[in-house]
């Protein structure tokens, strides 16, 4: 069994641990208060914005990073992406790791008129966020080990609940002709073990990019008005784009297929799976 650290311990980061334990994996957590780390994740006190070379544990296997940013801000993109990428992969130059994963987010394709997306679509650094995003990938890239970028898209499922919040207050409105793109949380940790326990059968079968969404890119206001009809609330607010606000927010179709190719079979291949069962 495999030796494990998880930086940026957090939501999907637990849960993804307490599958690979029970798979029988050693799973080290490190985030910067582990007070609240489930039972059974080996916890790791530290700060990724400072260097991490004494709290890295030997003879690891395999690293995740799920670090992410705490605001919306340059500086915490700057620290959670690149400068805390960067002094992981520093502490980690001795080690022989069998491949480290860095969980990114499909922010970085900047399509916006509707396109189908896949991993070989380009990309677009147009704002801090994606800029940052794109600087940790390479950094990731380029490091002396193999290395596997997993870019989830809406990420949804307990705990991450804004959009039933929004539709049950009253306070939803959805853009007409916009597509969004989803995953449920366990589908997230679910590609993740599945990539890994491929590495543990030959290496050459997990490549080195992935994107992480369900099988269904959805138009918003399908989305919403389902949502409303589960929920018993009546009216969603529709909203012709701008140009400006077309530009401005997400619209393109992501395909799954390279996932599925690999094997993973989803928990919650469609939006009506997932939410329905978090309703």
């Amino acid at each position: 069994m495999a030796n494990i650290l998880i930086v940026g311990c957090g939501g999907i980061g637990s849960e993804l641990a307490l599958t690979l334990i029970e798979q029988g994996h050693t799973v080290y957590g490190l985030r910067r208060h582990t007070d609240n780390l489930p039972d059974g994740i080996i916890p790791i006190e530290a700060d990724i914005t400072l260097s991490l070379s004494e709290f890295i544990p030997e003879n690891l296997d395999y690293v995740f990073y799920s670090a992410s940013a705490g605001k919306h801000k340059d500086m915490a993109y700057y620290q959670a992406y690149v400068l805390g990428v960067k002094h992981t992969l520093k502490a980690l130059s001795d080690q022989n790791i069998k491949r480290i994963f860095f969980i990114s987010s499909s922010s970085v394709f900047g399509q916006s008129e509707g396109e189908k997306v896949t991993e070989e679509s380009p990309t677009s650094g147009n704002n801090f966020s994606t800029k940052r995003l794109l600087e940790g990938e390479e950094l990731i890239s380029n490091a002396n080990f193999p290395s596997t970028i997993v870019r989830f898209g809406g990420i949804y499922g307990p705990g991450r609940t804004h959009l039933i919040d929004l539709i049950q207050q009253g306070k939803a409105h959805c853009m007409e002709d916009v597509y969004s793109n989803r995953i449920h949380s366990a589908d997230c940790v679910g590609i993740l073990a599945h990539l890994l326990n491929l590495n543990e059968q030959d290496p050459k079968l997990v490549d080195s990019l992935y994107i992480g969404v369900d099988d269904q890119p959805t138009l918003s206001c399908e989305v919403y008005e389902w949502l409303a009809e589960q929920l018993s609330v009546g009216h969603i607010e529709h909203i012709e784009p701008t140009e400006n606000s077309r530009l401005m927010r997400s619209n393109k179709r992501l395909s799954n297929a390279k996932i599925r190719s690999s094997g993973y079979d989803f928990k919650y291949p469609d939006y009506q799976a997932g939410y329905g069962e978090l309703i």
